[in-house]
């Protein structure tokens, strides 16, 4: 081709001419439209652009920064042939899967109710709450989870802010086989930052540039819509927030990514300066965003202010839309992305939906800045079940209570017991008139099955129990036992309880002392072992105060000793039967010795080490709570103690809990772990002999 009709040759002319009409001399003293500017960006960066489609989306500045000859200049440019022009790279995903840009959001815009698209922060917004840390192996351990889950969106983190995201996104990008993510999950993720600095062109932007470099194939950036924010907070002149906001969207849609735009303190600065808020979504448009999200940053919006801000938000960006794309043609969708301070982000996430915001953003539990973000366990769960919308999670649905606990588990966090339909308490029922009616009809007391979330129906036993929750306990064990002597029997359970919790007990999260309260109520069934006798003795050679111990060892003169500080050691001795399989009368008593940090860890320790020769199963058995509460506590040292102690099977991942109440601390966490063990061998053993003997031990 001749080099004076060449595109470059061509743009070089559109340019010189341009300067000319203006009579500016200096390239750098002309202010370039910004389809220019990102040009001219990127092609400092080692990399040239794609120009548009002739039905994509226009990029053109917002009025108040368009500079005289540009839409000529545009029409010029846009003229140029594309094929003459290289394709980006930039270290962007390879991958073989639709893009997000490509599949979810590319029919135009999404609206609510009707369908929603879920957008998971949990690993950016989630990660900034007090004592949350998260590891890099942990981020892909969640962002799997949450992939296989079929979340649209997952915010992986801020590549441009810290190490640890850098190095998530880089090592994302690897092959598989090479330690990287599976496609499936990298199309799903989206890199968040924020718009560029003043005074600076987002080409030269560092952390724009970082959001680039990672790779994702979405990113979503941060911007001011709040007209103090952006005077008094980052101190910038309006106008220029606004050409902010449009380079920074135009420049990132121009090297191939799809565009979200964070509008921050949305509700608030619509409330403040409704104008202003409305010519920063304006900019977001017209620079290329196929999102906006309304944010709810403070957590202070009111559920009516939503509804109401939202609408009217809506309408006047499809008028917007209208002289920008033509009559009718609505290409963004709206998002909603709110904190939980007033306790309403789940409110809110859900108003705005009915309002017709098209994603939520959230994340899972809850967990975030503060008192934490939009809960999408509870979101997902409603949209889906009350208001019937699609979202592609509604086919995963089942999964929403393990991905909740798993969340919890690799964080490190105490599950919320109360949460909303992942909870281990969400159907959970105590009073003896909600159970009656619950054997009548499930739906008497629950507002969804619990098997929809992946839950399930819990009755619970205490002093406020009826009859019912007794006789769903027994029924649930599937006991060969005549109708009129369940009856009885749950009777004379129920009062025992009521007695025993009078006295201290609570049953409500010790659901395996209760079975096996039941279980002994039958015939045909004894402890496959019975505790004889036992001793804990306690060894400590430093008897000395806190400040007296410091003081020693800051001398170096603390003596060495051969017995270990806090060395307990407990003795114990049990009956079992020689071959649990064999139905003769054929039992022994062992004695064992064992040690541990505490008596209650000798003693542990001592009971299966007494009992594993019989039952070889208990060595999957672990202790993983023990707590203890003084009841009492007037009563100084003779005070009574409850100790509940949970256990765990590591070859079923079974959980159970048992508890026990005495004044002696020792003896009432040797009865809750005897009951654990028991608990744990219930079905090992089909029928025991020792308590036919002699009643030795009785």
């Amino acid at each position: 081709m001749n080099a004076l009709h060449s595109p470059y040759a061509k743009l070089a002319s559109i340019i010189t001419l341009t300067l000319l009409f203006l009579n500016i001399h200096s390239v750098e003293a002309f202010q370039p439209p910004s389809a220019l500017l990102v040009s001219s960006c990127a092609s400092r960066h080692g990399f040239s652009i794609a120009l548009q489609e002739k039905n994509d989306e226009p990029t053109t500045a917002p009025a108040s920064v368009r500079s005289t000859p540009t839409d000529w200049i545009r029409e010029e440019f846009e003229s140029l042939p594309q094929t003459h022009l290289p394709t980006p790279h930039l270290g962007e995903f390879k991958t073989g899967k639709v893009t997000s840009s490509e599949g979810l959001l590319s029919k135009g815009r999404v609206v609510g109710p009707d369908r929603v698209l879920v957008y998971d922060t949990t690993l950016r917004d989630g990660t900034q709450m007090e004592s949350i840390s998260v590891s890099c192996n942990d981020k892909f351990k969640i962002a799997q989870r949450l992939s296989k889950f079929n979340m649209d969106y997952i915010e992986a983190g801020w590549p441009g802010s810290n190490p640890k995201d850098e190095q998530f996104f880089s090592q994302a990008k690897l092959p598989m086989e090479e330690g990287g993510l599976d496609e499936t999950t990298k199309s799903k993720l989206v890199a968040f930052g924020s718009t560029r600095r003043k005074g600076i062109k987002a080409c030269d932007d560092g952390q724009i540039q970082k959001l680039i470099e990672s790779g994702a194939p979405t990113i979503c950036i941060v911007a001011k819509a709040h007209l103090w924010q952006v005077t008094d907070i980052i101190r910038a002149d309006p106008d220029e927030n606004l050409q902010m906001i449009f380079d920074s969207v135009s420049h990132l849609k121009q090297v191939g990514r799809e565009v979200m735009v964070d509008l921050e303190h949305y509700f608030d600065g619509f409330k403040f300066d409704k104008e202003y808020t409305l010519k920063c979504c304006k900019a977001a448009i017209e620079g290329g965003a196929k999102v906006l999200v309304m944010c709810d940053t403070n957590g202070g919006s009111m559920p009516w202010e939503v509804d109401q801000i939202t609408r009217e938000t809506i309408a006047m960006c499809d008028e917007l839309e209208s002289e920008i794309f033509g009559p009718g043609d609505k290409r963004v969708t709206f998002g909603m992305h709110a904190h939980n301070d007033c306790g309403l982000a789940v409110a809110n996430s859900l108003t705005a939906a009915k309002a017709g915001v098209g994603l939520i953003q959230g994340t899972v539990n809850g967990i975030g800045e503060r008192t934490g973000n939009a809960d999408l366990c509870s979101i997902v769960p409603s949209l889906a079940l009350h208001v019937e919308t699609k979202m592609n999670v509604n086919e995963n649905l089942e999964e929403i209570t393990g991905l909740s606990r798993f969340l919890d588990e690799t964080l490190n966090r105490t599950p919320n017991k109360g949460a909303p339909y992942v909870g281990h308490s969400a159907f959970a029922h105590k009073g003896g008139l909600h159970v009656a009616a619950l054997e009548r009809s499930p739906d008497s007391y629950q507002h969804i099955d619990p098997s929809r979330v992946g839950n399930q129906l819990r009755v619970l036993i205490s002093e406020l129990s009826g009859r019912q929750n007794i006789l769903g306990k027994i029924k649930k064990l599937d006991l060969d036992i005549a109708d009129d002597v369940v009856a009885e029997r749950a009777l004379v359970i129920l009062d025992r309880v009521k007695r025993l919790e009078s006295m201290g007990y609570t049953f409500e999260g010790a659901d395996a002392s209760v079975e096996l309260m039941i279980l002994h109520s039958t015939q045909g069934y004894c402890p496959p072992f019975r505790v004889l006798d036992y001793t804990a003795q306690v060894y400590d050679t430093n008897v000395d105060s806190a400040s007296r111990v410091m003081s020693k060892m800051e001398n170096g003169h603390q003596k060495d000793t051969n017995v270990a500080p806090n060395m307990a050691r407990a003795t114990i001795k049990v009956r079992v039967l020689d071959d649990p399989k064999k139905s003769e009368d054929e039992f022994l008593d062992r004695l064992e010795v064992s040690e541990g940090k505490g008596p209650v860890d000798a003693l542990a320790n001592a009971l299966k080490k007494a009992l594993a020769p019989s039952h070889p199963s208990l060595d999957n058995l672990q202790l993983i709570d023990y707590k203890v509460r003084i009841l009492d506590p007037e009563s100084a040292t003779q005070a009574a103690t409850r100790v509940m102690i949970e256990f765990s099977d590591t070859s079923t991942n079974q959980k159970w809990s048992t508890v026990s109440v005495d004044r002696n601390i020792i003896s009432a966490s040797l009865n809750a772990l005897v009951d654990g063990f028991e608990y744990a061998l219930k079905d090992v053993v089909a029928s025991c002999v020792i308590d036919h003997v002699d009643h030795k031990f009785e």
